[in-house]
């Protein structure tokens, strides 16, 4: 028999993000104690910024089979199953911290886990969005989570250093597990439906292994798309160099209140900007939004130098964090209405995958160019530049750091501007179909004579 599709609606989106908000909330009060423990346990940067690492890797390894398994299988089944194992891994620190066995490599490992699971859990909220949201709406529910994931970044550290001491790391934990469970229930309320095969260049069922690919051969063979993973993966590259120096920046003429400040204005630039982007959708052209959202960021990322004054860092940081988060709104409705529902999966852990190359990468550059290329050239007055660019920016301590922050900001702009002259990036939205989320919701369902049941889709034309 024939089941008419349930209508793209807001209500199962809200619903099943609320869930992942709360299951965020707690990840990063367990996030946020374990980094304080492992410190104060070990007294070793290294060994604090290897969970970093080890949180990092499995995104990258794992993300190209996890698109595969997102587009083959139920993906209301697969949040439900990543966030329960991701809470048995909770579950896991909690009972060995509370018997006096946790140590740093249990950490790492369950660590390790998680972030398995994110790789699963990532590409499916994302790939499931246009089939939750009707497409005029995709803008947005993209401007909704990024206010939910910034909302989330925000509120942690806030409660995590009263709860550590309230009730201790193995209360904090707990609460961590009862919020995965949350967001289980949350998704058990609701139905997704599976997308219907609508690209017409989609290959034919192969292994595991050979289809985890095949998200990268649908974006190269789309110049447009590519283009627009370059332009995300150079943002994201940005993005680490400045996490990693704005704390060596702010603190070169400030103190730690100062560093707080200048974070918690970036954090509410963010939650603004994601705020506008869920009432207003971003524009009619979302590729224009991409490209004129990322050149602001390279203006206030340059502003970021200029002056080594707390108000301007600032300004800087809610200026550039506002404008990240419309830019994020507008590329993921671009990827969400042009790729086909059906390879989203594979698609998304390719973008994941990329995201989680460039990230490290400019959280492994960022040291050494600030230390051994741009501080010497203004750390005094004998510095190279300190008779010309440090005439107009200042000599001494963050100053390189702040030039590098200049030629960053140069940096996207000219790659906004080579972006813009690429007429398969600019006409991207032209050149590729919109794809109708009504397309990929339909489906039949045959009662065999043994009693199981086989969705089979149904084409519609969207």
């Amino acid at each position: 028999m024939t089941q008419s599709p349930a209508a793209p609606s807001m209500r199962t989106f809200f619903l099943i993000w609320f869930g992942q908000f709360i299951s965020m909330i707690g990840s990063g009060l367990t996030g946020f104690a374990l980094g304080v423990w492992v410190y104060q346990r070990t007294g070793s940067v290294t060994q604090f910024a290897l969970i970093a690492l080890v949180a990092t890797l499995p995104l990258i390894l794992i993300s190209p089979l996890a698109g595969t398994i997102v587009d083959r299988f139920d993906r209301r089944t697969i949040l439900i199953l990543s966030d329960l194992a991701a809470g048995l891994c909770t579950l896991t620190i909690a009972l060995l911290y509370a018997n006096g066995r946790l140590d740093i490599l249990p950490i790492y490992i369950i660590v390790g886990l998680k972030s398995i699971c994110d790789s699963f859990r990532g590409p499916t909220l994302n790939a499931s969005t246009v089939l939750l949201v009707p497409s005029a709406q995709l803008g947005r529910a993209n401007g909704i989570t990024q206010a939910l994931r910034a909302a989330a970044q925000i509120v942690p550290p806030v409660l995590a250093g009263v709860l550590v001491l309230a009730i201790g790391i193995e209360g904090v934990v707990l609460i961590d597990f009862v919020t995965f469970l949350f967001a289980i229930i949350a998704v058990l309320l609701v139905r997704i439906p599976r997308p219907a095969p609508t690209s017409p260049d989609a290959p034919a069922r192969r292994s595991l292994l050979r289809d985890s690919g095949y998200g990268w051969q649908y974006i190269s063979a789309r110049p447009g798309l590519l283009g627009l993973l370059v332009v995300f993966a150079i943002v994201n590259y940005l993005l680490g160099i400045v996490s990693v120096l704005v704390t060596p920046l702010v603190l070169s003429v400030g103190n730690a209140a100062a560093l707080g400040t200048v974070l918690s204005v970036g954090g509410v630039g963010m939650l603004t900007g994601s705020l506008l982007m869920s009432a207003w959708g971003g524009p009619p052209r979302r590729m224009q939004g991409v490209l004129g959202f990322m050149l602001l960021c390279g203006f206030f990322v340059a502003l970021g130098g200029v002056r080594p004054l707390v108000p301007i860092f600032a300004l800087a940081a809610f200026g550039f964090f506002f404008c990240l988060a419309l830019l994020n709104g507008c590329f993921w409705t671009i990827w969400q209405s042009r790729v086909a529902p059906d390879v989203q999966g594979r698609v998304f852990a390719t973008i994941q995958m990329i995201a989680s190359s460039s990230l490290p990468l400019g959280y492994l550059t960022a040291g050494p160019l600030a230390d051994r290329v741009f501080e010497p050239l203004l750390k005094n007055s004998g510095g190279a530049l300190a008779d010309s660019v440090g005439q107009l920016i200042g000599v001494g301590t963050g100053r390189g750091v702040g030039l590098l922050f200049i030629v960053m900001g140069a940096f996207l702009t000219l790659t906004t501007i080579i972006a813009y002259l690429n007429p398969r990036v600019r006409l991207l939205e032209d050149e590729l179909p919109h794809v109708e989320a009504s397309s990929a919701t339909t489906s039949v369902e045959l009662q065999s004579l043994d009693g199981d049941r086989t969705a089979v889709p149904e084409y519609t034309q969207g």
